[in-house]
């Protein structure tokens, strides 16, 4: 076996690469995420270092970053501080405040959250330090953190707005830094006196939490049982450890939860397509080792041992390649983390974080994958009688195999049917989706070999024409080997067919907003935030372009946090009346403007799935903590733009210290466009709003904004697609070494280097296509699939092929083709004829 290895070192070496990149992707996603959260780790923990316990209230409506937490009434901040054990209590008080720049842009926003609240003046218990100037003293004075001031160009003294939403015009008498970071990662901060805090950002007297030193000689595990037991029914206590660990939590869960989750899943595709090359490799080693496997058997060799050769060949492949693939991932980490830190994630620096767990399971992965790619090439070599020692040549019969074209027709019918029925499911659709897709991609591989040879011809039919004898042979070359051509297609199958099922989900949900937009919304102009997580729009704009001459209707739209029959979620609160004169959310039952408070709107989809009709009433709690009852006022079909709840503004108490999330305007009839987005820009420059967006502009600015994610993902997955060219340029080699005679043979006749290395790249080529066509037709398929799920789940339907982006992948991966068999044919052409001839 190791001879084996030796001798067959730069064969193996394109088996190799495939497992070193797709450990280092993974090995570098799980030391990033660990890196995240240990640096998340040190920070809160530096933070509440001084901080013993702190108490807050127990009752949270909503879900996620629409969550409000309650405000503490007034007297439980002295009810605590005059408990024994308590040196200090500090209360404080937290809202959305949204910096802007000495430029006029709003700061952050897109994603993390944009942060206010009351500036703690006791190094002790505050999280933050002043780093350059003082803390507020007046209404008017403000700290910010120093991450923003660097992004805005503010320097302590320097007048700015705070958007509260309303803009607020302060001056920054410091710059603070949260611990030792500049800022609590990616959020921003501006701390106010605590009557001005209170004033701008809590709805109502209170406190959003109590800080908590113990006295000297008091645990903070023993103060918090004193104090729990004073406190009033829903208030709840905590260690200043427990809100540390509690803050990390809710980090990972939103921010690294995604981050790890989104690579990881991309870092598994890498995996799956190195899969597919190392199979493909060993297959293929296999195959031109027939007569070797023959003659072990014939000189003695049991199956057993030679099942037992090929697979320890793998084992040493992997371990090798896996070290190589930690080491490279280690680096690619390094980079990783360099990134993050040069985006604004700025947490302590203490190098990459390496753990056992990270290390333990890329080399796991790595060696179980190759492994088990290993095992249906060994099984092959076992399964070789002695007396094939005695055939020239292995004749490829796998597109003739009915076991298996029947098993891949069995899987890809079941997934085709499974992946159809998801979407009138009312029971988890998307999940029978991804089930669906995932027996069509397998069924589709094992099919592969029976539809390489028509495929083939269909797609070479161009090729045999134009370039004549030269693309005879690559046409026949492709399809006389059919498992080859398919093992070789199938990684760059898988990876195509995720960019375009990810191409169709963005073109059909970029379609569908742009039908509800179409459809549903019957003004002219939106105005909404610069940034989807940061301040809101002034209500008072809304009020004020309602006001304008150019002006026929607006509508105003905000979030609030509810939970419905149990269930933490979120609303839009709107005039309903205003809102439905310029929308129209294609009613089911009911009308919108009929709404009143103590009434909702409710998508069809979620009606459904609580079981309710028009008049029904369900149990509430809205964002005050106010337990109610709500009537059912309306059923709407179109939730696309709205979601899946509407409220009246009178059930959205405090929403206006969230601030309006679109403006949507009407304008009178003689309007131009032209003058009516001038006269509402005028305002809207009065409260530091973005520019006015005609219907047009609202709908481009939604596929940006999905293009951009695309752009992203498109560049994840080139590491699967690299991957799985590198697998066609090592299968071409390899046939290179095999049709070493059939080459020699060739030159000799005639066929000049040109020609051949022509043939070895039109043959590269055929087989992307073939793989890269197919992966298209999968992508398209299944995003089809799945956008009918999601409308089932979520109520956004539609579909669109994006034509011009799946061309482009189609005639890249032909390129790519192409250069992956530059080096193979480099070489077929240096064959010196006599020695081609004379190899065995």
């Amino acid at each position: 076996m190791l001879s084996d290895l030796w001798l067959r070192k730069r064969r193996l070496a394109g088996a190799g690469v495939a497992v070193v990149l797709g450990v280092a992707f993974l090995f570098a996603t799980l030391t990033t995420a660990d890196t995240l959260r240990a640096g998340f780790d040190d920070l809160f923990a530096e933070a509440n270092a001084g901080t013993d316990v702190v108490v807050r209230s127990g009752s949270v409506v909503g879900a996620g970053e629409n969550s409000e937490r309650q405000l503490l009434e007034p007297g439980v901040v002295d009810d605590v501080a005059d408990l024994p054990g308590v040196e200090r209590a500090v209360p404080t008080v937290d809202g959305i405040a949204q910096i802007v720049g000495t430029d006029g842009t709003p700061i952050g926003g897109d994603g993390p959250p944009t942060s206010g609240g009351a500036w703690i003046d006791d190094a002790a218990l505050s999280p933050w330090r002043i780093a350059h100037g003082r803390s507020p003293t007046a209404d008017h004075e403000v700290v910010i953190d120093r991450r923003s001031a660097t992004l805005g160009d503010i320097s302590v003294g320097d007048d700015i707005a705070v958007l509260t939403p309303t803009p607020t015009p302060v001056t920054v008498v410091g710059i603070a830094t949260f611990g030792e970071a500049d800022s609590l990662g990616p959020t921003t901060f501006t701390a106010f006196t605590p009557d001005r805090a209170t004033k701008l950002l809590a709805d109502g007297p209170g406190a959003s939490t109590i800080r908590i030193a113990a006295s000297p000689g008091t645990s903070a595990e023993e103060l918090l049982m004193r104090i729990e037991t004073a406190l009033p029914e829903g208030v709840e206590a905590l260690t200043g450890d427990e809100l540390s660990a509690e803050m990390v939590a809710d980090v990972e869960s939103d921010f690294l939860g995604f981050v790890r989750i989104f690579l990881i899943a991309f870092a598994g595709v890498a995996v799956v397509v190195a899969a597919f090359s190392i199979q493909n490799t060993l297959s293929i080693l296999a195959a031109q080792r027939t007569r070797e496997a023959a003659l072990q058997r014939a000189i003695g060799a049991t199956r057993r041992q030679v099942f037992a050769h090929a697979v320890a060949e793998a084992l040493v492949i992997g371990v090798v390649a896996t070290g190589i693939g930690v080491g490279v991932g280690y680096g690619l980490g390094v980079g990783l983390n360099w990134l993050i830190d040069n985006v604004g994630v700025d947490l302590p620096d203490d190098g990459l974080t390496v753990s056992t767990t990270s290390v333990a399971v890329a080399c796991a992965v790595g060696l179980v994958v190759t492994v088990v790619a290993s095992l249906a090439p060994a099984v092959r070599s076992s399964r070789v009688a002695p007396i094939e020692a005695l055939r020239d040549v292995a004749v490829d019969r796998s597109d003739r195999s009915l076991v298996r074209a029947a098993i891949g027709v069995v899987m890809l019918g079941s997934g085709v049917a499974i992946t159809i029925v998801a979407g009138s499911r009312t029971d988890q659709p998307i999940l029978w989706a991804g089930a669906g897709a995932l027996l069509v991609v397998v069924g589709a591989v094992v099919l592969g070999p029976a539809t390489v040879r028509p495929a083939v011809a269909a797609f070479g039919a161009p090729v045999r024409m134009l370039r004549g004898a030269t693309g005879r042979l690559a046409d026949r070359n492709a399809r006389r080997n059919p498992g080859r051509t398919a093992a070789s297609a199938s990684a760059l199958l898988v990876g195509t067919a995720v960019v375009a099922l990810f191409a169709t989900l963005g073109a059909s949900i970029t379609d569908a907003v742009e039908s509800a937009v179409d459809e549903s919304f019957g003004g002219d102009l939106v105005i909404e935030p610069a940034s989807f997580a940061g301040a809101g729009l002034d209500p008072e704009m809304s009020d004020r372009v309602s006001a304008l001459a150019e002006v026929d209707a607006t509508a105003a739209v905000r979030i609030t946090p509810i939970d419905v029959a149990g269930d933490p979620t979120s609303a839009s609160a709107v005039d309903p009346t205003a809102l439905a004169a310029v929308i129209d959310l294609d009613p089911v039952a009911g009308s919108l403007a009929g709404l009143d408070a103590g009434s909702i709107a409710i998508g069809e989809a979620y009606a459904n799935e609580l079981d309710v009709g028009l008049d029904d009433e369900l149990s509430a709690t809205l964002a005050d903590g106010t337990d109610t009852t709500v009537r059912v006022g309306a059923i709407y079909s179109r939730t696309e733009l709205f979601g899946e709840l509407i409220v009246t503004l009178d059930d959205a108490p405090g929403s206006e210290l969230r601030g309006d999330v679109a403006v949507l305007v009407d304008l009178a009839e003689d309007v131009s466009m032209a003058d009516g987005a001038a006269a509402v820009d005028r305002v809207g420059a009065e409260f530091a709003a973005p520019g006015v967006q005609t219907r047009d502009e609202y709908v481009d600015g939604i596929a940006a904004e999905i293009d951009q994610l695309l752009a992203l993902i498109y560049g994840l997955l080139a590491l699967a697609v690299l991957i799985a060219l590198m697998g066609i340029a090592n299968t071409l080699s390899l046939a290179v070494h095999e049709r070493t005679r059939e080459l020699g043979l060739l030159r000799a006749v005639g066929q000049t280097r040109s020609q051949l290395r022509s043939t070895v790249r039109w043959e590269s080529a055929l087989t992307a296509v073939f793989g890269t066509a197919g992966g298209v037709g999968l992508g398209v398929f299944l995003g089809w699939g799945l956008m009918r799920a999601i409308e089932a789940e979520e109520g956004i339907g539609g579909f669109a092929i994006p034509v011009g982006p799946l061309a482009i992948v189609v005639a890249v991966a032909a390129a790519s083709g192409t250069v992956a068999a530059i080096s193979p044919a480099r070489r077929a052409a240096r064959l010196d004829v006599i020695d081609a001839l004379s190899t065995q």
